[in-house]
């Protein structure tokens, strides 16, 4: 095995330049000449915009422009588009209002953005977009999916009726219907899925630059896809996309905020253009709160019904989903294809029907958050599963093995059609039992009890489908001096991309780590790429490495063949070397580089370069499963809810490395905690966003969290040529509905049933209230 290779937790290459400051995010960069740009934004929710005055703030020292909604019109620029408008059971496209770049008539959530004003500096900007002069008449407005659906609501939508941007409907309601009518027993339950403001360590940013002399931009953006984002933003100028460059620099974390263009992108584009000077733009983080996308925020009624022997028979789900006022790039797509069919779970569920309902509202847009859709299906899924559990009298542990798809099943086609390949889902569950301590939480509890405190621990266990999709690109070139240049399409947003893809090229070529570069984020540096999201990188973008690999591989061996005067058959490569079997004549592989350079050493018909350009597209998703136990201590006085001791065990096929891995699932733990217990996104009545700094916003902190135990029960694999499942968004799938099992099971002995998330101090102590009076009256 090469220094470094495969399966080797080795420390992430990039951790030097971060920790030693030299790192380079959007705002470390700065062009010579560049004007800044501030956004003059609607601080209603809903409102008519009866006049814009914006000759004081033109006329103010230092200000370049001021720019509305007529001037993007009158530059005939596109409005955002929506590539989610997916068909309802009515058979119609979900409707598509336009998502202008500046509000026009109407401004629809609190921050929609309504002026553009650049400057020569950020003070001055700020201080003339203070100046502009906004009139409002406002409307009344829907801040939730109840307020929305009510009868006779505001309408955010003239041509949207009832606030419904669309109906969708997937599996087999006859079937369902004729499985509860012989059902033994039924559980049921009421969840709410709580909307998220994401709050990336790196607020979004960009820097634009056009070049009039060629007619080309330059775009710096804080983004997972750089392709993506010049694609969308070339059809919304209007511009050739071999005329955009868009390099996104190092990127402080996504979490699929950051997939897709924004306004912000497009209007520095085309101001740099409109002045003849770069502008630079980058969002402050209250301004984040009110001009990123969200996620989650769901309703919904779940339904299972069971034999008498607690076998499951058929599942209903009904989810009302809240789109926000605008549909962002994939917002349609998240409660209704990419989430619904994880409602299997990894149960054999037999009939299974879902509806969902997509609502607009006057909030911000939803869209991706890690795990886009597939941890709302494991939360509600889980959740009804421990309902299950007590509905039956069966353990929790117990109704799920039941119910498991079996190794003797694999590949499992579920109710809903999607087909895991592998996976041993009794093996992790038992693995995480163990490793917990599950079966003395009764001891701990009765400690805690000697201190006035109660213990709970819950389960939860979650598949996901991930890592399939579209096409992705690696480059792999081999230099003269035997170093390794590895361009590739995806986009490491904190993930460690260049170690584990530099552990790849380790592996196969014999050599060691540091002699490889990754280069990502720069569409001059590789003409195509998909970018980072639904946890592909790896099982997409480093089986398109992999392919690079191979064709180099099997290129130096012909040339060494070549060199060597032996027969291809003969070569072999290891530890950087081209060698003769059971010979010693050799050859090193910055040797065959340099040989591939001169068309005179090369076989004949073979093109020179030491490199291939590959591609890979997913046969298949990768399923990725796992089991997290989680424990939980409640103050009944004050209903503070602490975290005591955490256990994973996962299954992602074959690890690259493993150290990577675990910080990832760690991560992910971290937000599905912080979903579960703490961040409680608010709009009130009027849709005004009242958690809207991190005063008002609860993150959890490093001492929120436990040490978090972390094992692996791998199955390979067999839908990608690397073996890999992805792993970037698993651990926030799997805590939010261990968390809350184990705090039900805390409550349980005070007669609590239910709690919505977060389950905030206050709402504990609340429900414990309620509950105390009916446990007296027993």
């Amino acid at each position: 095995m090469a220094k470094f290779g495969v399966g080797q937790g080795m420390k992430r290459k990039e951790d030097q330049r971060f920790l030693t400051g030299q790192g380079q995010y959007t705002d470390d960069l700065s062009i010579d000449g560049m004007a800044r740009a501030v956004l003059v934004r609607a601080p209603l929710a809903h409102a008519r915009i009866t006049g814009i005055d914006v000759a004081d703030a033109a006329a103010m020292p230092g200000v370049l422009a001021v720019l509305t909604a007529r001037d993007v019109s009158g530059d005939g620029l596109g409005d955002l588009p929506c590539a989610a408008l997916i068909n309802g059971s009515d058979g119609k496209p979900a409707i598509g209002p336009a998502y202008p770049l500046l509000a026009r008539d109407r401004v629809r959530h609190v921050g929609d953005a309504v002026a553009l004003v650049v400057a020569e500096t950020l003070e001055r900007a700020r201080d003339a977009a203070e100046v502009v002069e906004v009139s409002y008449d406002q409307l009344p407005a829907v801040s939730d999916v109840v307020s929305a659906s009510a009868d006779n609501a505001p309408l955010v939508w003239d041509e949207a009726p009832g606030n419904l941007c669309v109906d969708w409907e997937t599996g087999d309601s006859a079937a369902v219907k004729a499985a509860f009518a012989k059902a033994a027993k039924v559980a049921e339950l009421s969840l709410v899925n709580n909307r998220i403001i994401v709050n990336s360590i790196e607020p979004r940013g960009a820097i634009a630059a056009y070049d009039a002399s060629n007619g080309t931009y330059t775009l710096h953006v804080s983004t997972q896809g750089p392709h993506g984002v010049r694609d969308v933003l070339c059809g919304i100028l209007n511009a050739d996309p071999a005329s955009m460059r868009v390099v996104s620099p190092d990127v402080g974390g996504g979490f699929g905020m950051k997939i897709f263009p924004y306004r912000e992108h497009a209007l520095v584009a085309w101001a740099a253009k409109r002045l003849g000077r770069p502008v630079k733009w980058i969002g402050e983080r209250t301004e984040s709160f009110v001009s990123d996308t969200q996620g989650r925020d769901h309703r919904s009624t779940a339904r299972m019904a069971l034999d008498s022997d607690g076998r499951f028979l058929a599942l209903s789900v009904d989810t009302k989903a809240d789109l926000g006022a605008y549909l962002s790039l994939y917002g349609p797509a998240i409660p209704t294809v990419a989430g619904s069919g994880m409602l299997a779970g990894l149960y054999t569920t037999p009939a299974i029907h879902v509806r969902v309902r997509c609502y607009f509202t006057n909030t911000l847009p939803v869209d991706a958050y890690r795990g886009a859709g597939r941890p709302e299906a494991a939360y509600l899924v889980e959740r009804l599963v421990d309902q299950c559990a007590k509905v039956t009298g069966i353990e929790p542990d117990e109704i799920r093995r039941r119910n498991f798809a079996g190794t003797d099943l694999m590949p499992f086609t579920t109710t809903l059609g999607e087909v895991y390949d592998s996976g041993d889902f009794c093996a992790h569950l038992d693995k995480a039992l163990v490793e917990s301590g599950w079966s003395g939480i009764d001891a701990r509890k009765a400690g805690s009890s000697k201190r006035g405190k109660l213990r709970g621990i819950g389960l939860s266990t979650y598949v996901e489908a991930c890592g399939g999709g579209g096409p992705e690109w690696a480059d792999l070139r081999v230099q003269p001096d035997g170093t390794v240049v590895v361009p590739i399409g995806t986009r490491s947003t904190g993930q460690g991309h260049e170690t584990a893809y530099s552990q790849l090229v380790s592996e196969a070529f014999g050599i060691d780590n540091e002699l490889v570069t990754v280069i990502q984020g720069d569409t001059a540096a590789i003409a195509k790429g998909a970018g980072t999201d639904g946890s592909r990188s790896l099982p997409a973008g480093g089986s398109a490495l992999k392919a690079a690999i191979d064709v180099v591989i099997e290129k130096g061996r012909r040339i060494a063949a070549h060199a060597l005067e032996a027969a291809e058959a003969d070569i072999e490569l290891a530890e950087g070397r081209f060698t003769v079997a059971g010979t010693d004549r050799t050859v090193s592989l910055a040797e065959i580089a340099r040989r591939a350079e001169d068309p005179a050493h090369l076989p004949e018909g073979m093109t020179p370069g030491l490199s291939a350009n590959e591609s890979y597209t997913p046969k298949a998703s990768t399923y990725p499963n796992g089991t997290h136990v989680c424990e939980v201590e409640v103050d009944p006085d004050t209903g503070v809810v602490r975290v005591e001791r955490y256990t994973v065990v996962d299954d992602f096929g074959e690890v690259v490395n493993p150290m990577l891995l675990e910080g990832q699932v760690h991560g992910g733990v971290a937000q599905g905690i912080g979903q579960a217990l703490y961040e409680r996104c608010v709009y009130d009545a009027e849709a005004q966003l009242v958690s809207g700094s991190l005063m008002d916003y609860c993150l959890p902190r490093a001492d929120d969290l436990p040490l978090v135990g972390f094992s692996m029960s791998p199955t390979r694999c067999v839908t990608n040529p690397l073996g890999v499942k992805g792993c970037g968004e698993a651990g926030a799938i799997g805590a939010p509905p261990a968390v809350i099992n184990a705090l039900l099971d805390a409550l349980a002995p005070l007669g609590v049933t239910d709690i919505d998330m977060p389950a905030t101090p206050e709402r504990v102590w609340s429900a414990i209230q309620a509950a105390r009076p009916a446990i007296a009256a027993e």
